[in-house]
C-alpha cells in the first residue's frame, strides 16, 4: 500500500529542489518506513545539485537524518515501531568479505540491498525518482533498508542526533578507526565545516596534545577554538604548511583533509613530520590528480590515506557517539548553525555556500 510524501526533488543537474507530492511504497522485507524529523544539508548534496557529482535525476537527495520508525516489514530485527533512529549512507550487507572483517563501508554488497521490483518513489507523472543512498532523507518519509538504521536512545534531542550519521560519524571515525590518533600527539584538520569540526572533536576525545584548525574562513577558525582546537591557521592569508610545521616544530602526527580539494590533499600531506598520517575525508574529484613527493612518502615513512565515511562502523560507532554526547562529552548543538524548513531548503543551501556555517539543519516536519 502507498502513501504521499511531500519531498524536495531534484529534477536536473546543475539545477534546484523543487516540492513536489511523491507516491511512497510500503516497506518490503527487510525494510523500514521512518518519518523524517531532521536532516542535515550535506556538501555532498549540493555537489550533485551543482553538477560537480553526477546525480540519478529525478532524485530525493539527503542521507544524514533523524526520525522515528512507523511501520517495519517482514524479517526485520533489531528494529521496533516508536524507535528513534539515525540513517547513515553506508549501508553493509553483513556478509561478504568486507563486512566480516568489520570493514562496512567498503561493503561489496550494498548494491544488492536497493533492489527492488517495484521504486519506493514515484512523481505524478509516475515516474521513479531515485532515493539517494537508498534514503531520500529530505522528504517527509521514508523507506530504507534495516542495515541503514541504527536506534538511539529517546532522551537524545533528534535534532542534535541527525548530524550523527554522516559529519560526526565520518570525522570522530576517521580519528579512532582509519587513523587511530594517540594520546599527546598533534593534528591538523583542513576544513572546519561539519566533519572536520567532528574530526577537532574526535581529537580532543583521543588526547591529542596539539589541534590546529585549518581554513580561510575566520568564522569557522573562531568556532573552532570551541569545539576544542588548541590553535588556528587561516589559510588565506598565510602559508598553511609552513604555519603548522612551525607550530609543531616539524610537522603534525595525524592530518585530516576534510574539503576534497587535490591542493588541500597535497597540503595535509606537506605538513607531516617524519612517520606522520594524513587522512583524506573529503572526495576529491577524479579529475584533479594529486601528487607527493616520493622521498617524503618512502625515506620518511609517511602515508596519505583515504578514509570513505571515517572507515566507520555505525551501528557500534553512532550509539558511543550518542553517549559521548549525553556526557557532555560531544558537543552536537553548538554544530546546528541555522534550520530552514523544508520549502526553504534551497535557501538553507544558498547559506551553506556562503560559508561561515558548520551544518544547516531542515525540519522536515515543518514543510511551509
Amino acid at each position: 500500500m502507498t502513501e504521499q510524501v511531500v519531498a524536495a526533488v531534484l529534477n536536473t543537474a546543475p539545477g534546484k529542489l523543487e516540492l513536489e507530492t511523491l507516491r511512497l511504497d510500503a516497506p518490503g522485507p527487510e525494510e523500514v518506513l521512518v518519518d523524517v524529523h531532521y536532516a542535515g544539508l550535506c556538501r555532498s548534496d549540493l555537489h550533485e545539485i551543482e553538477g560537480v557529482w553526477p546525480a540519478s535525476c529525478p532524485t530525493v537527495l539527503g542521507h544524514e537524518a533523524s526520525g522515528v520508525v512507523r511501520h517495519v516489514g517482514d524479517r526485520v530485527t533489531g528494529l521496533r515501531v516508536g524507535d528513534h533512529v539515525v540513517t547513515c549512507l553506508s549501508s553493509y550487507c553483513g556478509t561478504c568479505r568486507f563486512c566480516l572483517a568489520g570493514r562496512l563501508t567498503l561493503c561489496a554488497g550494498r548494491g544488492h540491498l536497493r533492489e527492488r521490483t517495484r521504486p519506493v518513489l514515484t512523481n505524478g507523472s509516475g515516474q521513479s525518482v531515485h532515493p539517494t543512498a537508498g534514503l531520500g532523507a529530505f522528504a517527509t518519509a521514508m523507506v530504507v533498508h534495516r542495515h541503514s538504521l541504527v536506534v538511539i536512545p529517546e532522551s537524545m534531542p533528534l535534532a542534535a542526533a541527525s548530524v550523527l550519521g554522516c559529519a560526526v560519524v565520518t570525522g570522530i571515525s576517521a580519528v579512532f578507526r582509519s587513523a587511530r590518533v594517540e594520546p599527546g600527539s598533534t593534528v591538523a584538520v583542513l576544513g572546519c565545516g561539519g566533519v572536520g569540526i567532528a574530526a577537532i572533536q574526535g581529537a580532543k576525545l583521543a588526547g591529542a596534545a596539539e589541534i590546529i584548525a585549518v581554513d580561510t574562513n575566520k568564522a569557522r577558525l573562531d568556532d573552532a577554538i570551541g569545539f576544542g582546537a588548541t590553535a588556528t591557521v587561516d589559510a588565506g592569508t598565510t602559508d598553511s604548511v609552513e604555519a603548522v610545521r612551525e607550530l609543531t616544530a616539524g610537522g603534525v602526527d595525524y592530518s585530516f583533509e576534510a574539503i576534497g580539494l587535490a591542493v588541500t590533499v597535497e597540503q595535509a600531506f606537506a605538513m607531516l613530520g617524519p612517520g606522520g598520517t594524513a587522512t583524506v575525508l573529503g572526495l576529491v574529484p577524479d579529475s584533479q590528480p594529486i601528487s607527493v613527493r616520493a622521498t617524503e612518502l618512502f625515506a620518511f615513512e609517511k602515508r596519505l590515506q583515504g578514509a570513505f565515511m571515517g572507515s566507520n562502523q555505525f551501528p557500534t560507532d553512532i550509539p558511543r557517539y550518542v553517549r559521548f554526547y549525553e556526557q557532555g562529552r560531544l558537543n552536537l548543538d553548538d554544530m546546528l548553525s541555522a534550520f530552514v524548513r523544508l520549502d526553504e531548503i534551497n535557501e538553507g543551501f544558498q547559506r551553506m555556500r556562503q560559508g561561515g556555517l558548520t551544518r544547516v539543519i531542515a525540519d522536515i516536519r515543518r514543510q511551509t
